[in-house]
């Protein structure tokens, strides 16, 4: 058995924009007393490189960028030195699916068929192929193919129209991704959350989903990191059933981590209908793992809450139970986009049983901001299709201040909780156990 000891097994992660939460990078080192006091001791920061911003950061022009609103480079490297002072891992998300329809590389291979970066790129003279690969937007766009006007062809996208996957059969784009990543681990990052890794590698009369070449390609990038980096986690964001998702560990050589989308349904169902066999359950199933690898446990995230590994009955039943007017749903997906004091409609004690439970099932535990303090959804507005937008709201300090005060607040129990105590006992601030400084001098 493996004796060595992993940082990652014991992370508590926050996971945040950093202009939603902070305003700017500045901000954010100005604020990182407030996890200390709160008891986390990992950052997930959501995409802070240059973008349009049509999907939220997730389509990036440039791998090795800062987004101008946010700071600079060096201001990037301060928040990771300073995080690294107060013992705070920094983990940032890499995109490693698709790129911005405004990324160099479309530009060029976008212009002309026989541009040098044409191959970075998936092109079909027709919009068919791949056909068993999934529509992650199927609100948004009909098809996967993308039709390009200067070469009169298509390319394909899983995403947004404006988010042409990548070619990883191509070992230049290999090549490319994975110094993208060097450059931020030799800047100290500690981490990187992989999105949408499943789908990697594309091939006709398959899902296209999770293939064996794709676990070739993560297996390649863990050997290449670890050669310099060997500290440095990859975790996997990877909605599959629990003994598919376990595939993304490999045997101890692919991601240090895998988000547990089966737990977290499983939660849910638990917390909605009083059901809690259903954790025990899970979590006994989901033991057997590598000894070097962890899972990471949340309830959401900044996405819609997925329910895809759910039976259809039980899909149903949660998502009708969750959102019953369908203020929040993606429709086509029947997901919702709700955070966890909105699913309560603000009951602050549902909303603490729920954290207590993320923060006592087996694994690394996701928060993601605003849940301490019992944010709730943005409002609604017409025309809204992407409705991720009502959990990506700024966060709220002047109500983090005013919980601060209050020794029985959400924010102050929620610390209690992420510390070990749990939901069960009263909260008494002291010297050493005190509601987090930053809320207090909000």
């Amino acid at each position: 058995m493996d004796t060595r000891t992993y940082w990652w097994k014991s992370a508590k992660i926050y996971e945040l924009y950093i202009d939603k939460f902070a305003g700017d990078i500045n901000g954010l080192i100005s604020h990182l007393d407030y996890f200390t006091s709160l008891g986390v001791n990992t950052l997930h920061l959501l995409p802070h490189y240059p973008s349009p911003g049509v999907d939220e950061g997730y389509d990036i022009t440039d791998y090795r960028g800062v987004r101008e609103e946010l700071g600079t480079i060096d201001d990037f490297q301060r928040l990771v030195e300073e995080a690294h002072k107060r013992g705070i891992r920094i983990i940032t998300d890499f995109v490693l699916n698709h790129t911005s329809s405004e990324h160099p590389w479309f530009v060029e291979a976008s212009a002309s068929k026989k541009n040098s970066k044409r191959d970075y790129y998936l092109w079909r003279e027709i919009d068919y192929g791949f056909e068993g690969a999934s529509n992650m937007f199927p609100d948004i766009k009909p098809n996967n193919w993308i039709h390009n006007l200067p070469t009169e062809d298509y390319y394909f996208a899983t995403f947004y129209p404006q988010q042409p996957d990548l070619n990883w059969d191509n070992p230049e784009v290999f090549d490319a991704m994975v110094s993208h990543m060097e450059f931020w681990a030799k800047m100290g990052v500690d981490g990187f959350r992989l999105d949408a890794v499943p789908f990697l590698i594309k091939r006709e009369n398959t899902t296209s989903k999770g293939l064996e070449e794709t676990h070739r390609v993560i297996k390649n990038i863990r050997a290449r990191l670890e050669k310099n980096y060997p500290d440095v986690v990859l975790l996997a964001e990877a909605a599959q059933s629990v003994a598919l998702t376990k595939t993304y560990f490999g045997d101890g050589d692919e991601c240090h981590m895998a988000y547990h989308f089966p737990l977290m349904e499983q939660m849910w169902m638990a917390l909605v209908f009083n059901e809690p066999a259903r954790v025990l359950d899970m979590t006994a199933r989901s033991s057997d793992i590598p000894d070097n690898c962890q899972w990471a446990t949340f309830l959401r995230n900044h996405d819609e809450i997925s329910l895809a590994t759910l039976p259809p009955a039980e899909h149903e039943r949660l998502f009708e139970a969750m959102d019953p007017d369908h203020l929040y749903a993606f429709e086509k997906l029947k997901t919702t986009s709700m955070r966890v004091a909105e699913i309560f409609r603000g009951n602050e004690q549902q909303v603490l049983e729920a954290l207590d439970m993320l923060y006592s099932v087996p694994g690394v535990p996701v928060m993601y901001y605003g849940d301490e303090i019992g944010m709730r959804n943005l409002p609604v507005e017409e025309g809204v299709v992407d409705t991720r937008k009502y959990v990506r709201g700024a966060f709220d300090w002047d109500e983090a201040a005013a919980q601060a005060k209050n020794p029985n607040s959400t924010l102050n129990l929620t610390a209690k909780i992420i510390r070990g105590g749990g939901v069960g006992q009263t909260v008494e601030t002291s010297q050493n156990e005190k509601a987090p400084a930053e809320a207090q001098e909000a």
